[in-house]
C-alpha cells in the first residue's frame, strides 16, 4: 500500500495496515538545507529540494508543499516582516490603512509567491506520485484577521454585515487557492484557520460554518480530500468544526486527542494530531518523541487517524527526533521496544515564584509558541503592545517563546497549560483568547489597584508600649504620636501593663518602659496557600 493510498483510506475512516505519518514540514525544510526561512519560502527550487529531503529522511505517507499562512495575505497587500527561522508575520493590515473591501480582488495563480509554491507543487507531484501532497490554504477567519487586524472582533458585534462580506470574500480566496493546489496535483487541501480558536461555538456557527461548508463542498466536487486544521485551545469548537462537512480535523496538543476522536467519530470523519511541538519534538530526545508518538497512536487507533505534529514543525527540530518517529511508525518491533524504554529526559525544576509579582511595576507575561510563527500568538502580543504605553511606565510586558527551554520552565512554573496565555503578575488571566482592548486595560488596572491597596495594607503596624507606670511612658507616647502624625503612617499605639504579657515579649519589668513594634505584611490574597508555603512565612517570625 502506498502512502497516498494509506491516507485516502484513513480519511475515509477505513482500517489501514499501519497508522499514516504526516510530518508537517514547513520552514524546517529550510533548516535541512541550511538556508533561512525567508530564502526557503521565496524559492521554488529550495521548496522542492527541502520537501524532497524531508521525504528521504522521514518517509512520510503525506507531506505539505509549504506551510505559510501569509502567502494569500501577501498577495492581497498585507505587509510582511521576515524572520530567519519562521514564516513571515503580517505587520500591516490593508483594510486598516485606506484600502476598502471593494478594492480587493481574488489573487491569480501566478500572483506574488502563489506561483512559486504552485510550481513547486507540480514538481513534487511528479517526483513523489506515491506520497499524498497537502496543499495548505489560509482559512477565511485567519485571512480576515490578516486583512483587518483585531478590529474584526469588535465588528463581529457592531457591524456583522461587514464581517459577513469580508468572510465571504476570504471564502472565495480559499476556494480559489484550493482549486490552484488541486490543479497542481495536491491530493489533500488542508484549510488552516488557527484564529478560530479565539471565538466560541455560537460565533463560529454564525460567521464561519456557512463559508467552510461551501469550501469543503468545492474541494470534494474536485475529487480531493479536505482537512480542517486548527491550532490553539479550540476544544470548544471541535464539534461545530466536525459539522462543516470536511473529511478530517487536525489539532494540536492543546486539545485532548481522545476528545477529538470521540467528536469526529460522531460525524464519521477522520482526525489527526497531536504530537507535542516544543517540549518533545524541539527540546526532547528521540525516545521522548517515540513515546509521545506511541501515546498518540494508542489513542488514535487503526482507522481514521493520521499521526502528525500539532502544527508547522519548528525550524530547528532535530531531524533525529523525527526519524525516531519514522522508525516506530514503520517497524512494530521497534515500537514495542520504545514503549518499554524508560525516558531519561530532563525534568526541569520549577522556578520558585512565590514572590513573583511583588515588584513595583505590573508585569504582563505572554506565553507563546512564537509570535513570529503563530498567528494567535502574534495577535495576542500585538494586543498587549498596544495597551501598555497607556500606563506610562507602570507596566512591563515580556514574551516567553516556549521553543526555548527556559521559557518552557517558566510556563510550567506558572501552571500554564495552553498557549497563547496572558499572565498578569504571575496570575493566569487570558487563556488562548485575545482580549479586546478595554478588557485588557481593565485587567491590568485591576492589578494596579490591588497593588496600591496592598501597599496601604503593608504600611499598617501596631506599637506596644510596655508600661511600668513611670513618667517616661507618657513622654514616649507623646513622641510616638508626633512622629506618626508627621509621617501620616497608619499605626496603632497600645499600652501593655500586665507583667506576664510583658514577659511574653522576652522583656523583664526592670527593662521597662520598652517599645515593641509589630509590622503587618500581607502574604496572600484570594488564594489558599499551601502548608509548605505557610511554613516558609513562619520561619521569618
Amino acid at each position: 500500500m502506498t502512502g497516498l493510498e494509506r491516507i485516502q483510506k484513513a480519511f475515509k475512516s477505513e482500517t489501514v495496515d499501519r497508522v499514516p505519518w504526516v510530518p508537517f514540514v514547513g520552514c524546517h525544510a529550510g533548516a535541512l538545507l541550511g538556508v533561512s526561512a525567508e530564502d526557503y519560502l521565496k524559492s521554488e527550487d529550495f521548496i522542492v529540494q527541502g520537501v524532497s529531503k524531508a521525504v528521504e529522511l522521514y518517509q512520510p505517507d503525506g507531506i505539505p508543499v509549504a506551510f505559510d499562512l501569509q502567502i494569500e495575505a501577501e498577495a492581497l497587500g498585507c505587509e510582511l516582516v521576515w524572520a530567519e527561522e519562521n514564516p513571515p508575520a503580517v505587520v500591516k493590515h490593508p483594510l486598516c490603512n485606506g484600502t476598502t473591501l471593494d478594492d480587493l480582488s481574488i489573487p491569480a495563480a501566478n500572483d506574488a509567491r502563489i506561483g512559486t509554491t504552485l510550481a513547486a507543487a507540480r514538481r513534487l507531484r511528479a517526483a513523489f506520485p506515491d506520497v499524498a501532497l497537502y496543499g495548505l490554504v489560509t482559512g477565511p477567519f485567519t485571512l480576515a484577521l490578516h486583512l483587518l487586524g483585531t478590529d474584526i472582533f469588535m465588528k463581529m458585534f457592531d457591524d456583522t454585515d461587514y464581517v459577513h462580506r469580508l468572510l465571504d470574500f476570504c471564502k472565495d480566496v480559499c476556494k480559489a487557492m484550493s482549486r490552484y493546489y488541486i490543479e497542481a496535483g495536491c491530493d489533500v487541501i488542508a484549510v488552516v484557520d488557527p484564529m478560530t480558536s479565539q471565538i466560541g461555538p455560537d460565533q463560529f456557527t454564525q460567521f464561519i460554518t456557512p463559508s467552510m461548508i461551501e469550501v469543503f463542498e468545492s474541494i470534494r466536487d474536485q475529487g480531493a480530500l479536505s482537512s480542517f486544521f486548527v491550532c490553539g485551545h479550540a476544544q470548544q469548537n471541535v464539534s461545530v468544526m466536525a459539522q462543516c462537512k470536511c473529511d478530517n480535523i487536525s489539532i494540536d496538543e492543546n486539545i485532548p486527542l481522545d476528545y477529538v476522536k470521540q467528536e469526529c467519530q460522531k460525524y464519521g470523519i477522520s482526525f489527526g494530531g497531536n504530537l507535542q511541538l516544543t517540549s518533545v519534538l524541539l527540546l526532547g530526545k528521540p525516545i521522548d518523541a517515540q513515546k509521545n508518538a506511541i501515546a498518540c497512536m494508542e489513542i488514535g487507533g487503526e482507522s481514521g487517524f493520521i499521526l502528525a505534529p500539532g502544527c508547522d514543525l519548528p525550524y530547528a527540530v532535530p531531524p533525529e527526533n523525527l526519524t525516531a518517529i519514522t522508525e516506530i511508525v514503520h517497524d512494530e518491533y521497534k515500537r514495542q521496544v520504545a514503549a518499554k524504554v524508560v525516558s531519561d529526559a530532563d525534568d526541569a525544576d520549577r522556578l520558585d515564584l512565590k514572590e513573583y509579582g511583588k515588584a513595583d511595576k505590573v508585569i504582563v507575561d505572554i506565553i507563546t509558541l512564537d509570535s513570529e510563527a503563530c498567528a494567535p500568538c502574534q495577535y495576542m502580543v500585538d494586543a498587549v503592545k498596544r495597551v501598555t504605553p497607556e500606563f506610562e511606565g507602570i507596566v512591563e510586558w515580556r514574551e516567553h517563546k516556549i521553543k526555548y527551554r527556559e521559557s518552557l520552565v517558566f510556563m510550567t512554573s506558572l501552571m500554564v497549560r495552553n498557549v497563547p496565555t496572558i499572565c498578569i503578575d504571575g496570575e493566569i488571566v487570558f487563556v488562548s483568547r485575545i482580549p479586546p482592548k478595554d478588557e485588557l486595560i481593565a485587567a491590568i488596572q485591576k492589578r494596579i489597584n490591588e497593588k496600591f491597596r496592598l501597599r496601604i495594607q503593608q504600611r499598617k503596624a501596631s506599637i506596644y508600649i510596655l508600661d511600668n507606670g513611670c513618667d517616661k511612658t507618657g513622654l514616649i507616647e507623646n513622641n510616638l504620636n508626633t512622629a506618626i502624625q508627621e509621617l501620616g503612617a497608619d499605626v496603632n499605639i497600645e499600652k501593655v501593663t500586665d507583667p506576664e504579657t510583658i514577659a511574653s515579649y522576652g522583656i523583664a519589668m526592670s527593662q521597662t518602659p520598652a517599645i515593641v513594634m509589630a509590622k503587618y505584611q500581607v502574604k496572600a490574597l484570594r488564594q489558599v496557600p499551601e502548608v509548605m508555603v505557610i511554613k516558609e512565612w513562619l520561619k521569618d517570625v
